[in-house]
């Protein structure tokens, strides 16, 4: 069994979605498993993973969309706001989706469907770099 780690830094510009697929894709090739999983964790609190939508841009701006309604910012009823009034909102929105997401490998390639893609889900205004630690296991 072949276990190979690395580890991704991904500079975002602010709230937003940002594709990682391609440079977990690399990983995974260099990792020489051909069958097997990758595990992608995000090593913050301020920012998610998702699999979401590729093909159409618009379905990650419903997403964004969405959270902005569901979590807004600057609402009196937060108190964790020291870093700002995105402190609390970003938190609670990385709380509701996720931090790590595990991709079975075959054939050497990540196992996503058509329209699937990797995203980290950044949701602080100010840009950021952002750590991502990837297992790849198999054989």
């Amino acid at each position: 069994m072949k276990v190979h780690f690395e580890s991704l830094t991904v500079a975002t510009r602010g709230k937003g979605t940002y594709e990682v697929t391609p440079q977990v894709n690399a990983i995974v090739r260099e990792s020489g498993v051909r069958t097997g999983s990758a595990t992608v964790f995000l090593q913050h609190t301020s920012a998610s993973l998702v699999i979401f939508e590729n093909a159409d841009r618009s379905a990650r701006v419903d997403l964004e969309t969405y959270f902005e309604r569901l979590v807004p910012e600057g609402a009196e009823y937060f108190t964790h706001t020291s870093e700002g009034l995105d402190d609390s909102t970003s938190h609670i929105r990385t709380a509701l989706t996720r931090s790590s997401e595990v991709i079975p490998v075959a054939g050497g390639h990540l196992q996503l469907g058509t329209w699937q893609g990797i995203y980290l889900f950044e949701h602080r205004q100010a840009p950021h770099r952002r750590r991502l630690a990837v297992s790849v296991i198999g054989e």
